[in-house]
């Protein structure tokens, strides 16, 4: 399989509510790498790296997010894979 590499935006209420710890968690548990942030405007932004299915995976979860959380929009973005990550960090 090939890897591929995505890039999301997540909106509504997803700071504050543990969605950068927890997208950490489940990136992990995938076997995924890149990293998740707040971003200034109050959404959520993620890289992600490695197969397709895991990566939808993770977007799935990420349009539902932690129990807190009230996800009104994921815009998500399909890039080439790099590889130049070792972990999935929290920026």
């Amino acid at each position: 399989m090939v890897k591929v590499r995505a890039h999301l935006v997540i909106k509504g209420r997803v700071q504050g509510v543990f969605f950068r710890l927890e997208t950490r968690e489940q990136a992990a548990a995938l076997g995924l790498t890149g990293w998740v942030r707040n971003k200034p405007d109050g959404t959520v932004e993620i890289v992600a790296e490695g197969y397709r299915k895991d990566i939808e995976k993770l977007i799935a979860w990420c349009r539902l997010g932690p129990p807190m959380a009230e996800v009104t929009g994921a815009a998500v973005n399909w890039e080439h894979y790099t590889g130049e990550f070792a972990k999935f960090a929290i920026s």
